[in-house]
């Protein structure tokens, strides 16, 4: 709101109350389950105790990064060097900011900490999460893997198995449970879930939560939802890799010490893009708020997910970039150097460019120029020498994963898998960039949506 001046703005607190039908189609107000009538939770997003556990996950980050790494400042007076993002949906963004609060909490910022900048996309733009309303081909790839499964699956005896057990409770029209009945299989999966995730007073009845059915449930909801990624190149590079070649641009970007990491985005002043606004040249740390497709979607790609289950709520992965020691053959023992050097960085972040906009002077916005969005077999031995001495290692919930496509000699850390070379995870990763990720989705819309063979991920 604002007054005569449309300069400056007050804001308006408010609360918010749910109507829905009653009775003869009266409006009434929502309650929860004890009587609340305020502070109701609609479909989808986040809940107190979603709040509660992305709370507790930046309190472990801040005790990872901060308290034991030593990674980053106990106090901050501003977050230009943390690169944050979040999809449209709402529950991302409030999970993203319980985060942040988590991780710095309010005395851990200055008195004069500016409002942290939080980068977000349109809908039609959105590469955060496997993009199947704005993406025509991935949607086509993603409902042909979806019946393949509910082909396989619809008659199976595991299916009669869920049938027996839960059948009496679906709708009429649509009494017999499948992969693509109404509720789908993947909704009745999310239901039991959430459920589970809450109070007694959410429960469904107990047949549901047999563990036999749930674990039915789980692997059919994966093979659904995922194996595209496992088994097709576009369907990855339309999926999810546009994100995916965001976050390792941005690492390049980090080593070369180009603006390419993300900070124009995050810095500068009201309306201009630059450096950080404590004179940050750098992102040290990135976290956007994402979805459990996200997570999946993302470690399917690099083929370092399989036998996992359905990703829990409140999952996070890590993507870390860390710098050899001249003097060991490991990186820091610390993992991540007290004062690091330039280009030393270690990062866990989802991100993305945002378009163009003015910004103060060249010397504020380092120049995006480089080799951060270029593929490794373009370059000439001088720019892949830059790569040299760095590596990725991916946590999954704390969990370290492998790339199958590391472990060869030469593409890993001597003595432990895990930790890629960035030239190996960039030359994965870079199969499945798309260059122009519009375009891929407007494409071979007239062509089979399976590959002629298994194009395996990872490698």
């Amino acid at each position: 709101m604002t007054k005569k001046d449309w300069s400056s703005w007050d804001k308006l607190d408010w609360r918010r109350r749910l109507e829905t039908f009653g009775e003869d189609d009266e409006p009434i107000i929502a309650s929860g389950p004890n009587g609340e009538i305020d502070g109701v939770c609609q479909l989808g997003e986040l809940t107190d105790k979603g709040r509660e556990t992305t709370l507790a996950l930046g309190q472990r980050l801040r005790y990872l990064y901060v308290d034991q790494l030593g990674f980053m400042p106990k106090i901050i007076r501003d977050a230009d060097m943390i690169y944050l993002r979040a999809t449209p949906m709402a529950r991302a963004l409030e999970s993203l900011q319980e985060s942040f609060v988590g991780m710095y909490p309010l005395d851990t910022r200055t008195g004069s900490f500016p409002p942290p900048t939080i980068i977000t996309r349109a809908p039609a733009d959105e590469t955060l999460f496997p993009n199947e309303s704005n993406c025509r081909r991935f949607s086509q790839l993603s409902q042909a893997f979806g019946q393949r499964t509910a082909d396989r699956c619809n008659k199976s005896t595991e299916m009669d198995y869920l049938n027996n057990l839960i059948s009496k409770w679906m709708p009429e029209n649509s009494k017999r449970v499948a992969v693509d009945s109404h509720p789908r299989l993947s909704g009745i999966m999310d239901t039991i879930n959430s459920t589970l995730a809450h109070g007694p007073e959410t429960r469904l009845p107990a047949a549901f939560y047999d563990s036999k059915g749930r674990e039915i449930i789980d692997k059919i909801g994966v093979e659904e939802w995922f194996s595209g990624f496992r088994e097709s190149n576009e369907y990855r590079t339309v999926g999810i890799g546009g994100l995916v070649g965001d976050v390792v641009s941005r690492m390049v970007g980090n080593v070369e010490g180009n603006g390419n990491d993300g900070i124009r985005e995050v810095g500068g002043e009201v309306n201009e893009l630059g450096k950080g606004r404590g004179g940050e040249k750098k992102i040290k740390f990135g976290m956007s708020g994402c979805h459990d497709t996200t997570l999946a979607a993302i470690l399917s790609s690099l083929g370092a997910f399989e036998g996992e289950r359905w990703p829990p709520y409140t999952s996070h992965i890590a993507v870390e970039l860390f710098r050899k020691t001249p003097s060991t053959n490991a990186p820091s023992s610390n993992e991540a150097s007290r004062t690091p050097p330039p280009g030393s960085e270690r990062q866990s972040f989802w991100s993305s460019l945002f378009g163009t906009a003015k910004r103060k002077a060249a010397s504020e916005a380092p120049s995006p120029q480089g080799i951060a969005r270029q593929k490794v077999d373009t370059l000439s031995t001088t720019d892949k020498t830059k790569l040299d001495g760095y590596y990725v290692r991916v946590r999954y919930n704390d969990r370290v994963m492998t790339v199958p496509g590391c472990k060869a000699a030469g593409k890993h850390l001597d003595g432990d898998e895990s930790f890629c070379t960035l030239e190996a995870f960039k030359r994965i990763t870079d199969k499945f960039t798309p260059r122009n990720w519009k375009q891929a989705c407007a494409s071979n819309l007239d062509q089979p949506a399976f590959p002629a063979k298994i194009e395996e991920a990872g490698y």
